[in-house]
């Protein structure tokens, strides 16, 4: 699994700006606040001044710089060491501190009760134990703390779009690769005593497939699916957010 996500860093393949560049960290963070446009209304990235953040799956640290920039102290682990030097940069390219290590996300490397917040977006689906991963960011959560987990639903519009037609899932060769309904989801997160459960992102125009398929995508279903009412297909997001008080 390390090997492959050593290898495989998200979104990667959307900028032409030299790895580890300015341009690159600038082209990741468009995109991904661009596909992800519900994080910056979901999550407080500057609600967090002078408070502990850990980040589970940091990646080349997009969020966590985003953490870091609101005053946070921030703490970022990945399983991948490439992901953890890319991160590296992006923060000293910043003028920004975190504390970043190569962990798995199963068994963190941090006591009981250590952080106010955690954020685990994009990596619960990725891990061969999901549930071990789960209780370890509510181990290391501080009585009263927050912990965000995203994973993929596996009753979505994009998952039934991508059977139809025949499109793969990103990373779909990773190691793991596991979708939830809601229910599964919540009981995986079961263990916290408050837990609240966000369906999200919903279709938006795509950089990363081209041909017939792409102009069908982007030039007709985006916008017939946004054109219909949101309480009707919000269960069918492709993102599950997890908002889980400890």
């Amino acid at each position: 699994m390390r090997a492959y996500w050593n290898q495989h860093i998200h979104d990667l393949e959307i900028t032409k700006h030299p790895v580890g560049s300015r341009g690159f960290f600038d082209d990741l963070d468009q995109y991904h606040f661009e596909k992800l446009h519900h994080l910056l209304r979901l999550v407080a990235f500057d609600g967090y001044r002078g408070r502990s953040v850990l980040e589970v799956g940091c990646g080349a640290g997009v969020d966590l710089v985003r953490f870091a920039r609101g005053g946070a102290e921030v703490t970022g682990v990945d399983l991948a060491p490439s992901a953890i030097d890319l991160a590296r940069a992006n923060f000293e390219q910043q003028g920004l501190h975190a504390k970043l290590e190569v962990a798995d996300g199963e068994h963190l490397p941090f006591p009981d009760n250590s952080f106010d917040f955690v954020f685990a977006h994009g990596v619960v689906q990725y891990t061969a134990d999901p549930r071990r991963l789960v209780e370890e960011c509510r181990r290391v959560l501080k009585p009263g703390g927050e912990a965000v987990f995203q994973v993929y639903n596996r009753i979505s519009w994009l998952n039934a779009l991508g059977q139809l037609m025949k499109v793969g899932l990103e990373h779909d060769d990773a190691p793991v690769l596991l979708k939830f309904s809601i229910g599964e989801f919540r009981r995986l997160v079961s263990g916290f005593p408050k837990v609240r459960i966000v369906p999200e992102r919903f279709p938006v125009t795509s950089r990363l497939h081209g041909g017939w398929k792409g102009a069908v995508y982007n030039g007709l279903f985006v916008g017939a699916f946004n054109a219909l009412p949101r309480s009707l297909v919000r269960r069918f997001g492709w993102h599950l957010l997890a908002f889980c008080k400890k």
